[in-house]
């Protein structure tokens, strides 16, 4: 049995929560001083392609590997994520997904932290710049039989797939996943505005890292862009890490979209988190830079992101003002209403899974301060300084 106590995110009120056995078995208001730390709802990332050297697309990847990314995202505040597979052959898509199933199948503590696996592609633009850093060999036309391969090896997990709807096929392949409970999400487009409504019509959802994976020049106003922003069916999936978007344009998302329909998603890159140089990642070389943003080596495009979303949720508030407490619900609320993965809730409650992060934060700092990460029956990450701040 523990106890967690500081000023609850969705009240605003000093909490304190008895967690027994994976559960909040006691939930009471208490005192607290003005510093104490803010306890939230495990921050959910629904776009993580690896981190600190562990990669989702590795032919290599093993469950070590997974408990290893899990256990990373923890000092972020991060309790729940989506593996994320970029394109690829289907032999070698459909083998990583043998490796999540069986990850998850022998350890119910990875399958509580990942509750659904995200296909990035390979159903996306051949063009340079909406194709990002996507190899452009394993680019093609959406297949139901491939989808179908895709959830029988991963056990029924596949939770999100991003796409570009100007696909051959690509709006029948929409209408047909979202009627199984898939997130059918509008990335990597080079498509003309009208496929963007066709898209959200065919059941689409989502706009995945919106700004980014896209030309470097469109139409002023005729385009992919401003067609995502003005549906009101789509969330925007937004990097708010100060290097993928501007912070003028992360502060236009924000007022146009408004908190109910933004979600804040790392696009975290197996070398996020690691020293500065030179890595290779395939047949692509990634810079690590002295920031620690991420990037193809000589060139000006992205390569992933190398922050999570501690530095996410800070900068989104920097760019935007919004409050801390509804920038945390553009990472727990938010994903969990779109992606249907646990009931979203406007209080901690008696029964609750013990899905926790306990942090601080003062405004104009750059990052969150994570101070303890919980997941049911284990204590992901704490900091050092978590009792020092408690006492």
């Amino acid at each position: 049995m523990s106890v967690i106590a500081g000023r609850s995110i969705l009240s605003g009120h000093g909490v304190s929560l008895t967690v027994r056995e994976g559960l909040i078995q006691d939930v009471r208001d208490c005192r607290i001083p003005e510093e104490a730390p803010y306890v939230s709802p495990g921050f959910f990332d629904m776009q993580v392609n690896g981190y600190g050297g562990y990669d989702y697309n590795s032919p290599d990847l093993s469950q070590d590997d997974v408990e290893n990314v899990v256990r990373l995202l923890a000092s972020s505040g991060t309790t729940r994520h989506l593996p994320t597979l970029i394109s690829n052959s289907q032999e070698n898509i459909v083998r990583t997904l043998r490796t999540l199933a069986r990850a998850l199948d022998n350890s119910p503590d990875l399958a509580a932290a990942i509750p659904g696996i995200h296909i990035e592609g390979p159903y996306i633009s051949e063009e340079e710049g909406p194709r990002g850093v996507h190899d452009p060999r394993y680019i093609r036309d959406p297949s139901l039989e491939e989808y179908a391969e895709w959830q029988e090896a991963s056990g029924g997990r596949i939770g999100m797939i991003t796409l570009a709807p100007e696909r051959k096929g690509a709006l029948d392949f929409i209408a047909q996943v979202t009627r199984q409970g898939v997130v059918a999400s509008i990335g990597h487009t080079a498509g003309p505005p009208e496929t963007i409504l066709e898209a959200a019509a065919a059941g689409a959802t989502c706009s995945t890292h919106l700004g980014n994976g896209s030309h470097g020049l469109i139409p002023r106003l005729r385009n992919y862009l401003w067609e995502q922003l003005a549906e009101d069916r789509l969330y925007a999936g937004v990097i708010a890490d100060g290097h993928h978007l501007p912070p003028a344009v992360v502060k236009v998302f924000a007022r146009v979209k408004s908190p109910d329909r933004i979600i804040l998603a790392s696009d975290a890159a197996v070398f996020g988190g690691m020293g500065p140089g030179v890595h290779k990642w395939g047949n692509i070389d990634v810079r690590v830079f002295d920031d620690g943003h991420l990037g193809l080596a000589d060139t000006e495009y992205l390569a992933g992101a190398g922050d999570l979303l501690d530095r996410d949720l800070a900068q989104f508030m920097k760019f935007t003002g919004t409050g801390i407490r509804d920038a945390v619900r553009l990472c727990t609320v938010n994903p969990c209403t779109l992606l249907r993965v646990g009931l979203p809730f406007s209080s901690f409650q008696k029964g609750m899974p013990a899905n926790l992060t306990l942090f601080a934060w003062t405004p104009g700092d750059g990052r969150l301060t994570i101070l303890k990460t919980i997941l049911m029956t284990r204590t992901l990450f704490e900091s050092r300084t978590l009792n020092e701040r408690m006492t």
